[in-house]
């Protein structure tokens, strides 16, 4: 089954996010993941995914105007509505508005017919109730992306594990 990863990029950060969402997609059997910035995004790979999980930097406390304005352009496109969706952001600090870029993403999502996820606590720790988060060391010298790693896996591990008992 294809899963695909979409994301904005400014510095690098949320394209390694992506990168291990994908990791953890492909632990799964049955499981094609794949990365794709939206200046190259693969439309026949992401068309036919079963699943896509959207990423950001948080701009303002929200996601980039580019993956916005790409997705308003491009869903119709890869037909969403139907597909399970999902959604993770990176911030320069703890209190970047990472939380509020994943809602704006969901809600996206839910305008373009998606099946929005979310592991909640069915798994248990960590608890990854909206989507993942991570904060670089740019501005927070005691953070730093790497921190987040196990995270980001566990969470593209679940959430292609659900898309596999929704499409399977």
């Amino acid at each position: 089954m294809k899963l695909a990863v979409i994301y904005d990029s400014k510095t690098g950060n949320t394209k390694q996010a992506a990168e291990w969402i994908v990791e953890g997609m492909n632990a799964i059997s049955g499981a094609e993941a794949k990365a794709f910035s939206i200046d190259e995004v693969d439309e026949e790979f992401a068309k036919e995914a079963k699943a896509i999980v959207f990423g950001s930097p948080s701009y303002m406390a929200s996601l980039t105007p580019n993956l916005h304005q790409w997705i308003f352009t491009n869903g119709g496109k890869l037909d969403l509505a139907g597909k399970l969706g999902g959604a993770f952001a990176t911030a320069q600090y703890t209190h970047g508005g990472a939380d509020t870029v994943i809602q704006s993403i969901l809600t996206l999502e839910l305008v373009k017919g998606m099946l929005c996820y979310s592991s909640g606590n069915e798994f248990g720790l960590p608890y990854i109730h909206l989507g993942p988060v991570a904060i670089n060391n740019n501005k927070e010298s005691h953070n730093g992306l790497e921190n987040y790693k196990e995270t980001f896996v566990i969470y593209g591990n679940r959430f292609a594990t659900k898309a596999t008992q929704l499409f399977n």
